[in-house]
């Protein structure tokens, strides 16, 4: 028969493994939630790694276009320079050119459109024309008044420019028809065709 201390002994011993058993129990799970936390930390960590690496490979690829939209831009950007370049080199040639018109065997008839389309522009019957010498020689007011059914005159010599300027009502009415003036308006629609010219292209 056991004695007394037998079974208490017996009872330490039972106890002892059962709170060795749950105390084992205890640690697997704890271990168990550790592997459980550090795996999740270690995805969002991978996760969040990911997303950074995307975000930078988009800024990268922003920052790359962006750079190369500046590049052809600039690029762009300075061939219209070169070309409004040549261009006003040219007009500024042709320009400087214009006088020598004058000396056209059918200048004659030149001046007599411009003053036709000046006066036919004003639509008046009396007027004005300014003109500078080579022009004034041979432009006949009193054909183009017969024509024209008015009375034209001669004012003062242009001192500037070549063909004729047309005043009318008191000098209310003006207009510029020197050929230095036709070429500044028709310069804007003459660009684009001037430069294919330039550039050996068809107009």
């Amino acid at each position: 028969m056991k004695t007394e201390a037998e079974d208490i002994e017996m009872l330490e011993r039972a106890i002892m493994v059962e709170a060795r058993e749950e105390a084992a129990q205890l640690q697997a799970e704890a271990k168990e939630k550790a592997d459980a936390i550090r795996k999740r930390a270690q995805a969002e960590a991978e996760a969040e790694r990911n997303a950074i690496l995307d975000r930078a490979r988009q800024d990268a690829d922003r920052f790359r276009s962006q750079a190369s939209a500046t590049a052809q831009l600039k690029s762009r950007s300075t061939q219209l320079e070169q070309r409004e370049k040549i261009l006003d080199s040219v007009f500024e040639e042709v320009k400087k050119q214009l006088s020598g018109v004058t000396k056209r065997s059918d200048y004659n008839a030149i001046v007599a459109m411009l003053a036709r389309e000046a006066l036919t522009q004003l639509t008046v019957t009396e007027a004005e024309i300014r003109a500078d010498e080579s022009t004034q020689k041979v432009l006949k007011l009193d054909e183009i008044s017969k024509e024209l059914n008015g009375k034209f005159s001669f004012g003062d010599k242009l001192e500037e420019g070549t063909g004729i300027v047309v005043s009318a009502s008191g000098g209310k009415l003006h207009y510029d028809n020197t050929l230095e003036t036709r070429l500044s308006r028709l310069q804007s629609t003459l660009r684009s065709s001037v430069y294919k010219v330039l550039m050996g292209e068809k107009a």
